[in-house]
């Protein structure tokens, strides 16, 4: 590939990445209901969801994957279960920092793997790239150095688009500390949960 090539996939995915979606709306509940720090396993396992893809594009994959389409429509179906349990968990959860803290240090495999489930059930992400990645890159000159390189600029350009939605989100919730705050916070969290879940599981692949 060359320069122009990395150029045109970073910007078209930096472009894809900051369009709100169901991924953008999970990391913001989120971090609002957890944080910032309890947030980033959830990042990661999206950004990991992207590479496995990236993967099916630059291998020749798309038609294994539309041939098992059944299969892509069971994860897809798990992953918004996933975020309805996580919606109601903010809905209950106790309106105290410790607790909510507490709770979401031990739920980092949890977290990552609702983020990797939540991109491997997105539509948006699907049509990115099966559809549209191979339309401005020459997937059939990618070598493996160029694979490599797409799969670090993967997840460099989701880590530094996706990062301040979390930031963001996560500095909100600490200027927020009293249980009434905190309480509201865990259910609009629940609510944008619920709200991802709703387009994963109705949105066409």
């Amino acid at each position: 590939m060359t320069f122009t090539g990395f150029l045109t996939y970073a910007l078209a995915l930096g472009i894809a990445a900051a369009i709100p979606g169901p991924g953008v709306i999970a990391l913001v509940a989120r971090a609002l209901g957890s944080g910032f720090r309890p947030t980033l396993p959830m990042l990661f396992g999206l950004a990991l969801g992207d590479v496995v893809y990236l993967a099916a594009a630059v291998l020749g994959l798309a038609y294994i994957a539309s041939t098992f389409g059944a299969v892509f429509m069971v994860i897809k179906y798990l992953g918004a279960a996933y975020l309805i349990w996580m919606a109601i968990s903010f809905w209950r959860a106790g309106v105290s920092t410790e607790k909510v803290a507490a709770r979401a240090a031990g739920d980092a495999v949890s977290s990552f793997v609702a983020g990797f489930m939540v991109t491997m059930g997105n539509p948006k992400v699907i049509v990115f790239y099966l559809a549209l990645l191979p339309t401005f890159v020459d997937l059939s000159t990618v070598t493996p150095v160029d694979f490599v390189i797409l799969i670090v600029l993967t997840f460099a350009i989701l880590v530094a688009v996706l990062l301040p939605y979390i930031g963001l989100a996560g500095r909100a919730r600490h200027m927020l500390q009293s249980p009434r705050a905190l309480k509201v916070l865990n259910r609009v969290a629940a609510s944008f949960l619920a709200g991802a879940a709703a387009v994963i599981a109705t949105r066409a692949n």
